[in-house]
């Protein structure tokens, strides 16, 4: 069911949205056509790799993400989804965790035996299509590695609940199709202005110079047998900034809240506005160390109508949301690759989701759009636009 076909209601208060029953058949013949053939795996990461024998991490506290790898994608394609799609294999293996969101990942990994194999010998050269279900994203390093070894995937990390009774249960041909109609009206923007609203009424802008680039979009499917990995759910149009200046707000883990200078595309120190002045120093300390962890080499904007889900890869698809990332954004089709940061560890991308739920002590009083003489607001409060309503009910 497409944005289109959505009443104001449900767009407005998307929790509302009913969805159908997740089908692991339905998602990886809508996501994968074809599939007729093809040999499929499942990844999942785990910090004690020796937990992937006789699958003892079912056993264990804490592997929620994995344990809905087995149940879901592993006994989904055992129990009947492989033979139905024509796929063979269905395997699952683990690679050590990364600790790091698109840090690339170690050659190792461990089948049920607990054998140690390889993931450029055994994985990615053996298998057509790659389901990594982890804890940290791995879009980036797979992306690279699908272009080498020539195979499709998809990352699906965080995966619970919410997100397999929603963001993954949705037709992804409607979801392709309303990104495809929010690019086309967002495409070639030479600049995005986002103001923010602080509880005290200021208001910090910032401005990302684009500079008329081709919009981008993650839109879930990887159709025909070229290369591709998807970031399931799926949902979001993007750019890769060219420069960015001004000020954003910055809500850490602890709850700190922080102002974020922005100086030729790169955070260039952290202000505090309530929380732990030690959570800002260190910010601080890890921009001075490695000013490339402070680059920003994303802004997105959701395109799909879905519930909260408590997981950002979801949750940054919701309409209305926008997010930026710093770090590595090869896989976007941007120039920041894991070489050029101090250190392998600092090598990551990492958004930052400006959401009611996620940011409820600021607000995204006005999104905007330059493109030449034509200016348009996106989002305001929260709240997508005429003009993007309008572009996705065509």
């Amino acid at each position: 069911m497409s944005v289109a076909s959505l009443e104001n209601e449900i767009i407005l208060n998307p929790e509302k949205r009913e969805f159908p029953e997740f089908s692991l058949e339905r998602l990886l013949a809508t996501v994968f056509e074809p599939t007729q053939g093809a040999k499929v795996c499942v990844l999942i990461d785990l910090e004690d790799t020796r937990l992937m024998k006789g699958y003892g991490f079912l056993d264990e506290a804490g592997h929620e993400i994995q344990q809905k790898a087995y149940e879901e994608f592993y006994l989904g394609l055992k129990d009947g989804g492989m033979s139905a799609l024509g796929m063979t294999g269905g395997e699952m293996f683990a690679f050590p965790m990364t600790y790091g969101s698109n840090l690339d990942l170690k050659d190792e990994c461990y089948d049920e035996d607990g054998t140690e194999l390889s993931l450029d010998r055994d994985i990615y050269s053996s298998y057509d299509i790659i389901l990594c279900v982890s804890t940290w994203s791995a879009t980036a390093p797979l992306t690279a590695k699908c272009k080498e070894f020539g195979f499709r995937g998809a990352t699906l990390h965080g995966v619970n609940d919410v997100i397999l009774s929603s963001g993954l249960a949705v037709d992804y041909n409607d979801v392709s199709a309303d990104a495809e109609r929010m690019r086309l009206a967002m495409t070639n923007a030479d600049t995005i202005e986002i103001d923010f609203e602080l509880e005290t009424g200021e208001i910090l802008t910032a401005s990302l110079d684009l500079d008329g680039q081709d919009a981008q979009k993650s839109h879930g499917l990887c159709k025909g047998m070229a290369p591709d990995v998807a970031n399931l759910p799926a949902g979001e149009i993007y750019y890769v900034p060219v420069d960015a200046n001004g000020k954003f707000p910055m809500k850490y883990e602890d709850g700190t809240l922080g102002v974020l200078n922005v100086e030729n595309r790169n955070i260039v120190r952290s202000t505090l506005i309530e929380g732990n002045q030690q959570t800002i120093d260190d910010h601080n300390a890890r921009l001075a160390d490695d000013p490339m962890t402070g680059t920003l080499g994303e802004l997105g904007f959701g395109t799909q109508v879905l519930p909260v889900s408590g997981a950002d890869i979801q949750d940054e698809k919701v309409l209305g949301t926008c997010h930026l990332a710093t770090g590595r954004d090869d896989h976007l089709g941007g120039d920041i690759i894991p070489e050029m940061f101090k250190t392998h560890q600092n090598s990551t991308h990492d958004d930052i989701l400006f959401a009611p739920h996620k940011t409820p002590n600021f607000n995204i009083k006005q999104v905007r759009m330059k493109r030449g003489e034509q200016e348009e607001i996106i989002i305001e409060d929260f709240r997508v636009s005429d003009f993007v309503l309008d572009a996705l009910r065509g």
